[in-house]
């Protein structure tokens, strides 16, 4: 795999473990009681700490993506996956 592609990945993988992060921890301005600052909403956050989030998924995409890089380049195949089969599925009828 080239190294275009996986800074590809990685961008993407960075993404969406960063949106599923996002909400962790948030308390709003309402819910801390504090003083709201003019011009945002009650429900605003108080202390986003971004940059904590950005850290923290920067390390869970670089493990995400280390799993994806194994994937891909192991020799495993759909076949090697134990799935059941459903063709084989037979139903017993007392009768």
């Amino acid at each position: 795999m080239s190294t275009t592609g996986l800074v590809a990945i990685y961008f993407i993988v960075w993404w969406l473990v960063f949106f599923v992060i996002l909400p962790w921890g948030n308390r709003s301005q309402a819910d801390q009681e504090a003083e709201i600052t003019p011009g945002t909403m009650p429900s605003a956050p108080a202390r986003p700490r971004l940059l904590i989030k950005a850290a923290i998924t920067s390390v869970l995409a670089g493990v995400v993506l280390a799993g994806i890089y194994a994937v891909m380049t192991s020799n495993l195949t759909l076949d090697d996956i134990p799935l059941p089969n459903p063709l084989e599925h037979t139903v017993e009828t007392d009768g």
